[in-house]
């Protein structure tokens, strides 16, 4: 990394301290505060800081406390070894374990899961360092990096082989400057940043010396491919595939006699495609074939020209940066690119912010499981078994396939190679260190390789890119870790992996559109630019045409199978596609997508589908997307929602920022995106809101920092309550009924001449009885009786009832007759729903409570229960004031809206009583003045619209909304506003919430939330105040959810109606809120427990997930299974510990990463 390493200690000050601490033992906490504060004054570092009262505040110091949060909510505390802000968190062990042995390997391990563990707990405001230091105290000092210091996984550094400096690599210079670097300028050791600038000047040479050939009249083509098969020659010369330095020579030596210049190279390159001995460097060459270098068509060059191309050469092509190399060679061998060549690029940071978690996160996650089996096996002495399931992983690494279907130049397929070769050097480190040695899969031809990295792009020119940056980088990371290049031949292969194709449609012919006139219609080809006549700035050139083609039979394009989707799409909105694309080719893509992606959806959607579609089929794993941040909005959220939403094959996104900077890799704009990752089922999700940027002239990404927040990610890309896994309560079944579905309205009878029949027939008053729908019980009115003859059969309806069965006769019986359903047909006098449990559970009740299914505002109310309420109400079978008022509050409205969803252009919210009701966990005690005030409102609604039979409850709460906004108010909602008496219901109301909220013991969310508007109607765009403290209000009921569910998996039930669900309970735990314990409450049925697998990775799985969720003890993790398998539990949560994955503290167990 450095020009010319300098010592920093003098060699014999190197010599004194090794020999100091060389064979030392000991504990740790005995001795590696000493070992640092004297490798800090050997490398003339500042020593760690005195630790001032609490720690926290301390930049750089011994022993810094961190607050570690369980997934249960309790927190332990950890303290890091030696911590400086910004630099590294450190993490000591003292061994004394041989070097390299298993045991070492455990323990270090074990010591940076540790660290990772306090990476993570460190203050968000502190955010997190670039690198991750385990030293075992005397003999070794491991770097794990992190650049991005985005939340991704800290990897060896610089590499898997060289990131561990022992004791004696102090004497290098490189070393010690490496070491100085750490402490005092950590960010300067990002290789990224010394590649970026190699690689753009490598860029510049290549794209004067392309100037000048075009210039001379060579096609642009013809250009392209000899300054690729030049550029790769001089890689090849800088990784030793070539004698070092034979190039430059080689061309150091035409300069002199150009004029056998094109005949020279060209005999080079012959040599380079068949292997041999080549004449022109005197040296034997190896065969590299794979493509490249066929069909050569070397170009003459001048002395001038070819002193451009020594200038590059003497480039270190070792540091090229493939991530961004194959953008900027794209610009340099394009003339209609170059003017952007001093643009900015997508940075490498922004990239791996997607590759992690798509790609890179699962499969270290499978590598940890894969490490747990192995030492599961290590510690029954089966190592034999141990390095089978290493080598099992191994050999599933190199199967992984990676597509890119809109792969550019490959910068995200280059990205997820490297780090798929730092995993695997990790794998084959572990491998070589339990076999002793004593085995090389690579040299057996077995490694993660460019075959495995598919993309499919549409512009030639960067495919054939794509290909070299692919080889380029795979190469240069084997010279890095390897030290040379000893590959088998030829060196390159040509696997067809990069595909010059489109990603959606595929097409019989295609013929130019002609307009009127005949003559072909073209558009400009997006890319050509030229300078404005009147300011100089480069505009359009709209004499640079593409012609428009009309596309016969198209259909889907078939991807190639892959395991991984990733990549970013082309930016292109729906309402420019036309001009951007042509009407052709846009009419082709939305004939095959129709019914499946809107029009009205931007272009990059088109690839989210498919990949969605791809993933939820099975036949890909994970894809995550760069789109445009307008992603979250409703013309695209439409593409998003059948895929989350499905029933039977839902897709989750387990990753999500909604609003990212990026560079543009098509002209270097900053522009603003959303990153996206699917997987299919149910899954919780990760999502990253930027809380904070800032530019550094030094770096091409700017510094983003991120929260994190864990739980459903929705298709808005916001995160939240899981509202959804919430189970259905016992306590609250049975009494949550909808209303009576009639199947017919000549059941109906007007209200005037109801009342008439039953003055003249009161014997009947039975039968007769007031009905009510939705809009009825919002208006507070009754319209109209219905006749019931439930109960009766046709003989005894006729006899006992002969004019109200007359009456249904004439107008129910001749449309029932024909019904299909035989039921209906046959009793056609009876609703179409008998209605029963609602009739059971009504039966001993004076009034119940009601809402109507779907309503503006959610309102509940008390009715009479004599009344038939129709199907589109939901009746709550209690005369409970308290539960009224716990259902009228804000705290249940909310849940509801959340839970039931809502519909149409007014946002009325609808009430799905199996989720609404029956998962609504209910406080445990509150006052009585809830009931109080539930019944205020009540009956303070009803005598208002008894004195106004005009006032509606949804007029009156659209007043309330507006008055709660501060709105003013127009002159009909100020005469509803007098009418109904709303600002006392509002009172009345803020009231009830605040009670409610003390019921639950939520006073601080009260302060939050009540008089705020949306108490009972959704709200879409409420401040973010407001909507942090809803969503912290729903993961509260959650979580009193899930509790009420644990208890009554034990037995106690906390009954809303005892004396009517649970008759047979002597001590009932719920008695209209009250909590009395129920004595011997009947248990509810056992859940079935699953079988313990037999495969070990899926027991490491399993018990990994289940300490995710909360700690454990041994006992209670195997009494999840049959037959309580404590002896295999033990066994895994052993390997588990070894590797520092999980720790045992009184009896519990809890996961460490």
């Amino acid at each position: 990394m450095f020009d010319a390493p300098a010592a920093v200690a003098t060699p014999d000050a190197i010599e004194t301290f090794i020999t100091r601490w060389k064979g030392t033992t000991g504990t740790e906490k005995a001795n590696y505060q000493l070992f640092l504060s004297e490798l800090c004054a050997l490398l003339e570092l500042p020593t760690p800081e005195p630790a001032s009262k609490d720690n926290r505040e301390n930049a750089y110091t011994f022993e810094r406390r961190v607050d570690i949060q369980n997934p249960d909510g309790s927190e332990n505390r950890g303290f890091i070894d030696l911590y400086k802000r910004g630099a590294f968190v450190l993490e000591a062990k003292q061994s004394g374990k041989g070097l390299e042995t298993k045991g070492w390997d455990k323990a270090m391990q074990a010591a940076y899961n540790q660290a990772d563990q306090y990476v993570r707990a460190l203050p968000a405001n502190e955010g997190r360092p670039p690198f991750i230091v385990v030293t075992d105290v005397g003999r070794t000092l491991a770097l794990y990096s992190e650049f991005s210091r985005s939340g991704g996984t800290y990897v060896p550094f610089p590499d898997p082989r060289n990131y561990r400096i022992k004791l004696d690599d102090l004497r290098q210079p490189e070393v010690q400057q490496r070491l100085k670097a750490l402490w005092e300028a950590p960010d300067t050791l990002d290789p990224s940043q010394y590649a970026a600038r190699v690689t753009r000047a490598v860029s510049a040479k290549l794209a004067t010396l392309a100037k000048a050939l075009e210039a001379d009249g060579f096609e642009v083509d013809r250009v392209a491919h000899f300054l690729k098969r030049c550029l790769f020659t001089m890689f090849s010369e800088d990784v030793e595939l070539l004698p070092k330095g034979s190039f430059t020579a080689f061309l150091e030596r035409m300069k002199e006699s150009p004029e056998h210049f094109a005949d020279a190279i060209g005999s080079l390159w012959e040599s380079m495609n068949s292997g041999g001995f080549s004449g022109v460097l005197t040296a034997k060459v190896m065969r590299f074939n794979g493509g490249l270098f066929k069909g050569i068509d070397p170009i003459p060059l001048n002395a001038e020209q070819i002193q451009l191309l020594i200038d590059a050469a003497k480039a270190d092509w070792r540091f090229v940066e493939p991530a961004i190399f194959g953008t900027l060679l794209e610009r340099a061998l394009d003339p209609r690119e170059r003017h952007k060549l001093g643009a900015h690029y997508t940075p490498r940071a922004y990239v791996e912010r997607l590759v992690m978690p798509t790609l890179i996160d699962p499969l270290r996650r499978e590598w940890a499981t894969a490490q747990v089996v192995a030492e599961a096996h290590n510690q029954k002495g089966k190592t034999d078994k141990a390095l089978e399931s290493l080598r099992a992983f191994h050999h599933k690494l190199c199967q992984v396939r990676v597509l890119d279907p809109a792969c550019g130049s490959a910068n995200f397929l280059y990205v997820a190679l490297e780090h798929m070769k730092r995993l695997e050097g990790e794998v084959l480190n572990l491998i070589t260190d339990l076999s002793g040695g004593q085995s090389s899969l690579e040299a057996e031809g077995l490694t993660v390789s460019p075959q495995q990295f598919l993309g499919m792009e549409i512009n030639p020119r960067a495919a054939a890119i794509a290909e070299i940056v692919l080889w380029i980088g795979y190469l240069q990371w084997h010279y890095r870790i390897n030290g040379s290049l000893d590959l088998p031949e030829p060196i390159l292969k040509d696997f067809h992996n990069i595909e010059h194709r489109d990603a959606l449609i595929e097409f019989e012919h295609r013929e130019a559109l002609l307009d009127n006139a005949g003559q072909p219609v073209t558009i400009w080809d997006g890319i050509s630019m030229k300078p404005s006549p009147a300011t100089g700035e480069l505009i359009p050139d709209e004499a640079a045409r593409t012609p428009v083609y009309r596309y016969h039979n198209p259909k889907r394009a078939e991807w190639p199978e892959a395991d991984y989707i990733i990549g970013n799409p082309p930016f292109i909105g729906a309402s420019t596609m036309r001009r951007a694309l042509g009407d052709g080719y846009v009419d082709a893509v939305r004939q095959v997508f129709k019914g499946q992606v809107p029009e009205s959806a931007d272009f990059v959607m088109y690839w989210w589908h498919i990949a969605a579609e791809t993933v939820r089929s099975g036949s890909a794993q994970q894809f995550g997307f760069i789109t445009t941040n307008s992603l979250r909005q409703t013309f695209n959220r439409r593409v998003l929602e059948p895929h989350l939403n499905d029933a039977k094959k839902p897709l989750s996104l387990t990753f999500a920022i909604p609003d990212h900077p990026w560079v543009d890799g098509n002209d270097g704009a900053a522009v603003r995106i959303a990153m996206t990752v699917g997987r299919a089922g149910e899954a919780p999700g990760l999502l990253q809101l930027v809380t904070n940027e800032s530019s550094d002239e030094h770096r091409e990404a700017r510094s983003v920092s991120l929260s994190r927040r864990k739980g459903k990610v929705f298709a808005d890309l916001s995160i939240g309550a899981d509202v959804a896994s919430m189970e259905q309560l016992n306590a609250h079944k049975g009494i949550a009924i909808k209303g009576y579905e009639l199947g017919s309205q000549g059941f109906l009878m007007d209200t005037k001449e109801a009342r008439q029949f039953l003055v003249e027939h009161p014997d009947n008053k039975n039968i007769l009885k007031p009905y009510m729908n939705g809009k009825d019980l919002t208006n507070g009115q009754i319209t109209r009786y219905v006749i019931d003859l439930y109960g009766l059969d046709i003989n005894e309806a006729k006899k006992g009832y002969p004019i109200l069965f007359n009456y249904l006769s004439e107008r129910v019986k001749p449309e029932r007759e024909v019904n299909r359903e035989a039921r209906t047909s046959v009793k056609w006098w009876l609703f179409r729903r008998s209605g029963a449990d609602l009739r059971k559970a009504s039966k001993e009740l004076n009034s119940f409570i009601t809402t109507t299914r779907t309503a503006r505002h959610r309102v509940f109310q008390l009715s009479s229960s004599d009344l038939i309420a129709e199907s589109k109400i939901v009746v709550i079978a209690s005369e409970s004031k308290n539960i009224l008022g716990i259902l009228s509050s804000r705290v249940h409205t909310l849940f509801a809206i959340r839970a039931g969803g809502w519909l149409g252009v007014g946002n009325d919210s609808t009430y799905n009583h199996l989720d609404c009701f029956l998962k609504f966990p209910m406080p445990k005690e509150m006052t009585e003045t809830i009931g109080q005030l539930a019944e205020q409102i009540d009956t303070h609604r009803k005598r208002q619209q008894a004195e106004h039979p005009t006032l509606t409850l949804t007029g009156i709460y659209n007043v309330m909304e507006k008055l709660r906004a501060g709105e003013a108010l127009n002159a009909k909602e100020q005469t509803i506003n007098q009418q109904g008496l709303v600002s006392t219901l509002m009172d009345d109301h803020d009231q009830l919430d605040r009670a409610v909220f003390s019921a639950y013991g939520w006073d601080d969310l009260a302060k939050q939330l009540v008089g705020l508007p949306g108490a009972t109607t959704p709200l879409p765009d409420k401040p973010a105040a407001q909507a942090e403290a809803e969503e912290e209000l729903l993961m509260r009921l959650v979580a009193l959810n899930k509790q009420r569910a644990a208890e009554e998996a034990q037995g106690k039930v906390r009954w809303l109606r005892p004396a009517y669900q649970a008759p047979e309970e002597a001590a009932p735990t719920q008695t209209d809120m009250a909590s009395a314990a129920t004595a011997d409450a009947a248990p509810a049925a056992e859940k079935t427990k699953a079988s313990w697998p037999k495969d070990l990775a899926t027991q490491v799985t399993l018990l990994r997930d289940m300490l995710a969720a909360s700690p454990h003890s041994a006992e209670s993790l195997a009494a999840q299974f049959k037959r309580k398998p404590v002896k295999g539990v033990s066994e895994v949560l052993s390997a588990l510990a070894a590797l520092g994955q999980a720790q045992q503290e009184n009896e519990q167990w809890r996961l460490v990463r």
